[in-house]
């Protein structure tokens, strides 16, 4: 589900993902295509999550933005 969200709704949640994650750079998230596996791949590196904890930083992310469906 939220693979969906993120996709559908990049161009809003990438100036929020900047704020939300600081040590993700503007470059980063202007060469990204918007998928959720791209923007996992980023929380691990930056921030050294394991892949599990990464997406719940996304679910967390998603719900206190609330980009899920309306």
């Amino acid at each position: 589900m939220n693979q969906d969200i993120i996709s559908g709704k990049w161009n809003e949640i990438k100036g929020k993902v900047h704020q939300q994650w600081g040590a993700i750079t503007d470059d980063e998230i202007a060469k990204m295509k918007g998928t959720q596996e791209e923007l996992q791949g980023l929380l691990q590196k930056k921030y050294g999550y394991q892949k599990e904890a990464a997406q719940e930083e996304i679910d967390k992310f998603v719900r206190k933005n609330r980009f899920g469906p309306e």
